[in-house]
């Protein structure tokens, strides 16, 4: 398995007592994918320039796909753009693959299901990696899971989270999940506005 189909599978497993925000999740799961492509050896990271390497099958569907999309010209494409233009309804798609690939299923006792009804893990053993993974606290997967509002801040692990890769990619999923925050209180704010003029007419 890889850390974005790890953060995933946790986001699931902790929607019923703490629900994220689709749009923070999928920039983390971005974030993981960035991660798992520096693994595959897929690219290397210059500053915070994501160079692609060559293209190899990685074994994983979504992840082929982002290795795919990455941009092959100079000067490249920052991390923080690639959260944007990746991370958009990327946690839909890793729950619509888990679907298609059996790792969750709906409900019992829905005939016909909703699409909005939520999907359920089923056991299995890349459930079960997750949920190692996770208690065993592994700090790049604690900390995008915390980024995504999954869990409270760690306590980091600054050996484990040290090297200009790692911080750079983490900075750059923190950055982005506060200004989508920052982007949705304008929201708020402006809604509010409306609605107080519509209600003085």
């Amino acid at each position: 398995m890889t850390t974005a189909r790890d953060l995933a599978i946790v986001a699931l497993k902790a929607a019923p007592d703490r629900p994220v925000e689709q749009g923070d999740l999928s920039l983390a799961l971005a974030g993981a994918e960035v991660f798992d492509l520096i693994e595959a050896k897929a690219l290397v990271l210059d500053g915070d320039r994501i160079l692609p390497s060559a293209q190899a099958s990685t074994g994983d569907r979504l992840l082929d796909e982002a290795a795919g999309t990455l941009v092959r010209q100079e000067p490249y494409e920052s991390v923080e753009d690639w959260l944007w233009r990746r991370g958009r309804g990327l946690s839909s798609a890793y729950v619509e693959d888990f679907e298609r690939i059996g790792l969750t299923a709906r409900p019992r006792g829905q005939r016909i299901p909703l699409r909005s009804s939520r999907t359920e893990l089923v056991d299995s053993a890349a459930r079960r990696e997750a949920e190692d993974r996770w208690a065993a606290g592994e700090p790049i997967l604690a900390a995008l899971a915390a980024a995504a509002g999954i869990r409270d801040e760690p306590a980091e692990d600054a050996e484990a989270l040290a090297g200009e890769t790692v911080t750079t990619v983490l900075a750059a999923v923190g950055d982005a999940v506060m200004e989508l925050e920052a982007v949705r209180q304008r929201k708020a704010i402006e809604d509010a506005a409306f609605d107080n003029v519509w209600r003085g007419y």
